[in-house]
């Protein structure tokens, strides 16, 4: 049994040999492109696994010569466990927070209207227009007055919600109509049974796209647990430790540990963007369909 295949634009015999140029030359663009992105993501996986004295001779060269574990072995004499514990556990907590928190406050912008509701949205999103520098300071001065430095609440609690968390969904409940909800009440159902029953199953696309910004945000968040932790390292998440062993390897810096540590940064985040693609781009694109 023959099987039958289809002939690509190139390989179809009505197409001039300038448009086929022009495809093989755009794919052939497409592909240095995308390379270059690769390229530094490639190396520093590539040097995690060099010797020092290697990366010191060549430290653009893709390929090692010599493949060794030593940058790993070092990691093993730092707090990473520690900090990666830190890291998740922070992450979940916010991500779970704006799970909710934002939720409901999306669901009460879309679908409960009271006095001054449009104004208030307006609020949450001139507060996104605002760089997160200049609020730092504020921010740890709050901090300061509750007794949050130097502890979990600290890292955690300012972060619970988002004003970005809560336009994405509100756009999404904006896009489910409401007949459902009315079919509900009829059916006697009050307005918790609604929102958690009907509302949040039909919206995980976009509680997904949540998760994964959320998460990805508080994962690789630096300069928030920079100014909350300043005393107790045990605190410390895996972006802060490992930006701080630049200063706590001498001058001979162990770049393959360094870039070890980096890559176990990365691959969470890597492997849910992976696994959690079709979600994440379905949930992002509700973002702009109502407003």
């Amino acid at each position: 049994m023959t099987s039958i295949t289809t002939p690509t634009v190139a390989e179809s015999p009505g197409v001039s040999w300038p448009v086929r140029v022009r495809l093989i030359l755009s794919y052939a663009i497409l592909f240095l492109l995308a390379f270059s992105f690769l390229y530094p993501f490639l190396l520093a996986i590539t040097t995690s696994f060099k010797p020092l004295p290697e990366i010191a001779a060549n430290p653009v060269a893709l390929i090692p010569e010599t493949w060794t574990l030593e940058g790993y072995r070092r990691m093993q004499n730092l707090n990473v466990d520690r900090w990666a514990f830190n890291s998740a556990l922070v992450a979940v907590s916010i991500t779970l927070g704006n799970i909710l928190f934002a939720s409901m406050a999306g669901y009460a912008l879309s679908r409960i209207p009271f006095p001054g509701d449009n104004l208030l949205f307006l609020g949450v999103l001139g507060t996104m227009m605002i760089p997160g520098i200049v609020l730092l300071i504020p921010m740890f001065i709050v901090l300061k007055q509750l007794n949050f430095i130097d502890t979990y609440m600290g890292l955690i609690f300012p972060k619970l919600t988002t004003a970005f968390g809560v336009f994405l969904i509100k756009q999404f409940f904006e896009s489910i109509p409401i007949e459902m909800e009315e079919a509900a009440r009829i059916d006697g159902a009050n307005r918790f049974q609604m929102f958690f029953r009907i509302i949040m199953p039909i919206a995980r696309p976009a509680l997904v796209a949540l998760i994964i910004f959320t998460f990805q945000g508080a994962w690789n968040d630096f300069m928030f647990p920079l100014i909350v932790i300043s005393v107790r390292q045990e605190l410390y998440t895996l972006p802060l430790g490992l930006a701080l062993l630049r200063g706590g390897l001498g001058e001979n810096l162990q770049w393959n540990a360094i870039l070890a540590g980096s890559l176990v940064t990365t691959l969470p985040m890597a492997l849910i963007f992976i696994f959690f693609q079709r979600y994440f781009i379905e949930g992002i694109s509700y973002g702009g369909l109502k407003g």
